[in-house]
């Protein structure tokens, strides 16, 4: 497949030779027809970029010069469309060999450059797999996400981290695999605790020799593939042989076992016949917005579903948007050799082709009308209903509380993006800032940031000095990026009145600058700040030294005895207030409070955790994990290596004379 980076072409407008000019570049249709000289009539990929150079929609095409003319043909386009014509400044363009090339490339630039115009996969979290890796002794079986390098069997995606920990739960209590990491099965010196509670064979210490280790790790591989019945018989077979020959420990092991893989299928709420490896995508649209849920079916079991809302026009049609979120979806996924889907799409045919060509063996795509498939595609039409409806009730009641949340504080109008920052930590010690961010659609977990206090001029415990530090950091960024910001072009201006009509005919439900860019913009509305007069004196003086005075502060102080519910507010130019114990929005500001003390908390306590188990080995050149596990395994603790003297420390394998004396000059230097 083409490199989009190396094979583009026509990133500036045709004919334009001059250097830089004052005023901004042309946008519209006949910028676009500048390119219809140069173009060919092959497949290929087209993006078309606005002003400030940004990607605003990606396209593909069987023949890219008939599909660019039609985009000089106002006529009978949708206010969609034109609103994207009247924003194009540029385009550039990518030939491929066929049209389902072309599916495929369009899909990774979309996922790539996120354009308004398109539907887009907003949630693209990797899915977790099993892994039982391969690549050592005993394997072990772990949970996995991301690229698939390790050498080993990958099953999978689940639906959830949390099915794939029940799953290695019970395999460990059918199969007896090890799932602890390799510098801890090395270092083992007695069997651990999951021995004891019999959920690992403990291969580490010799108590199963590893021919018979590698005889369970057989069995759950041949469980895991799909052979579940068989080796369910297997067991009851050895376990009735135990019995007879009077085995009966042995036979009571083999019973746990059958118990534990039963517990497995039983698990799956759903293990349709005939469906051994399947993705069931039903899309359900109301209030302009629309639900895909996605199933999971593999050697026969249900592994999980989830739900995905991508953004989309109000005015494209479910169809359309299932189409490209399928195409998006197996992006960077492994794909079945079945889909089924609710609707039928335009391009069923292409997009079995293209995703063929990269599974490398036929996918076969339907949308089935009977029978045991017809019943999961409803069955995830009507999980898709239900959750739409959910959100849709959400999304309503959290715009309302915005709006009263604006009334309250005195704002022109009600919040489209809410900022409530925090400060943890211990004595000043592994201290951290973080911000929480919460708009019309709730809480939005991918702006979240996370911030390690850097100063080393900051007195530990100031918990004004360490509010400072993070605003200044998160509102210098946001005021360098404002300033970079290009100023608005004519064509820019007619986009903006384009859309404006189109909202004055747009339901009421629903988010509707959806329509024109990203739900959430970079600049906040409000900020929330945990802390009183004192707290709020300091957000108040970094938004003033960076020209941001326009944002809305409020600061949030515990009540009397930190009771909830008796929380005072303060507000510039007012003085402090409390709300009605049974305002909603009291309830609203305390739930956004306790959001920002559990993210601060649980990023102190990761931190903490990471600096408690963090090995002094580490910070020694030349150290790397097979010396440091020799050396843990012969002194038994990196205290005891700190003690060593040189000839000790030469006595290590892989440690030479002058390492030796590295590592005793690097505790001995630490000492004084």
């Amino acid at each position: 497949m083409p490199n989009p980076d190396t094979t583009t072409e026509g990133a500036a407008v045709p004919g334009d030779e001059t250097g830089p000019r004052a005023c901004a570049p042309p946008t519209g249709p006949e910028v676009i027809a500048s390119y219809l000289k140069t173009l060919t009539s092959g497949p290929g990929v087209y993006r078309m970029l606005d002003a400030a150079g940004t990607v605003i929609y990606v396209g593909k095409a069987r023949n890219l010069k008939a599909r660019v003319q039609n985009y000089t043909r106002l006529a009978g386009l949708p206010n969609r469309t034109l609103r994207m014509i009247q924003a194009t400044a540029s385009m550039e363009f990518v030939s491929v060999r066929t049209e389902a090339e072309a599916l495929l490339l369009e899909a990774n630039l979309i996922k790539r450059f996120r354009p308004r115009f398109n539907v887009t996969l907003r949630d693209d979290k990797s899915f977790p797999y099993i892994l039982i890796r391969r690549d050592q002794g005993a394997p072990q079986i772990l949970k996995h996400r991301g690229a698939r390098t390790i050498k080993g069997e990958y099953f999978g995606p689940f639906a959830s981290a949390g099915a794939v920990n029940r799953t290695i739960n019970m395999l460990e209590r059918a199969f007896l695999l090890r799932s602890c990491s390799d510098s801890v099965y090395e270092s083992r010196t007695r069997p651990c605790l999951l021995h004891q509670i019999k959920r690992c064979s403990a291969p580490c210490t010799g108590e199963i020799s590893l021919e018979d280790y590698g005889g369970l790790v057989e069995e759950a591989l041949r469980f895991l593939k799909g052979e579940s019945q068989s080796v369910r018989e297997m067991y009851q077979r050895l376990m009735e042989e135990a019995a007879s020959s009077l085995e009966f420990e042995r036979a009571a092991k083999l019973r746990n076992r059958l118990w534990a893989l039963a517990h497995v299928t039983a698990e799956q709420a759903i293990n349709p016949e005939g469906v051994e490896e399947a993705d069931v995508f039903a899309a359900f649209q109301e209030g302009g917005q629309t639900c895909i849920q996605v199933f999971f079916f593999r050697v026969g079991q249900n592994w999980g579903n989830r739900a995905y809302y991508p953004k989309a026009d109000r005015s494209l049609p479910v169809e359309e948007v299932l189409d490209s979120f399928v195409a998006q979806f197996y992006d960077d996924k492994p794909v079945p050799r079945l889909i089924l889907i609710s609707h039928e799409i335009a391009n069923h045919a292409l997009l079995a082709e293209a995703l063929s060509i990269k599974a490398d063996r036929k996918v076969e795509i339907r949308v089935p009308q009977r029978g045991v498939k017809s019943g999961l595609v409803e069955h995830a039409l009507t999980n898709a209903r239900e959750a739409l409806g959910r959100k849709l009730a959400e999304s309503s009641s959290q715009r309302t509380l915005l709006g009263a949340l604006g009334e309250r504080f005195g704002l022109a109008r009600a919040p489209r993006r809410v900022e409530v920052f925090d400060n943890s930590h211990i004595m000043g010690t592994n201290a951290v800032g973080t911000m929480i961010v919460a708009g019309p659609e709730g809480f939005a977990k991918s702006a979240y940031r996370k911030f390690n206090i850097r100063s080393e001029a900051l007195t530990p415990g100031d918990d004004y000095a360490m509010m400072r530090e993070v605003l200044d950091r998160r509102f210098r960024r946001l005021a360098e990026s404002e300033a970079e910001a290009p100023v608005a072009t004519p064509a820019v201006a007619l986009w903006e009145h384009v859309a404006t009509e189109e909202r004055a005919e747009a339901p009421v439900e629903g988010d509707e600058t959806t329509l024109v860019g990203e739900a959430l913009p970079e600049r906040p509305d409000v900020v929330l700040v945990d802390g009183g007069a004192g707290q709020l004196n300091v957000a108040r003086e970094v938004l003033a030294e960076l020209g941001l005075a326009d944002i809305a502060l409020v600061g949030v102080a515990k009540g009397p005895d930190r009771d909830a519910g008796r929380e005072h507010f303060h507000v510039p130019g007012r003085p402090s207030f409390m709300l009605e114990p049974r305002d909603p929005v009291l309830y609203f500001v305390q739930r956004l409070r306790d959001e920002a003390h559990r993210f601060a908390i649980g990023t102190h306590r990761a931190k903490r955790a990471k600096s408690l188990g963090a090995n002094p080995l580490d910070d020694i050149a030349g150290i790397g994990p097979t010396r440091k596990r020799a050396l843990l395994k012969h002194f038994g603790s990196a205290k005891a290596v700190s003690r060593a003297g040189v000839e000790d420390l030469q006595a290590v394998s892989g440690i030479s004379g002058e390492m030796a004396q590295k590592i005793y000059d690097f505790f001995h230097e630490r000492r004084t």
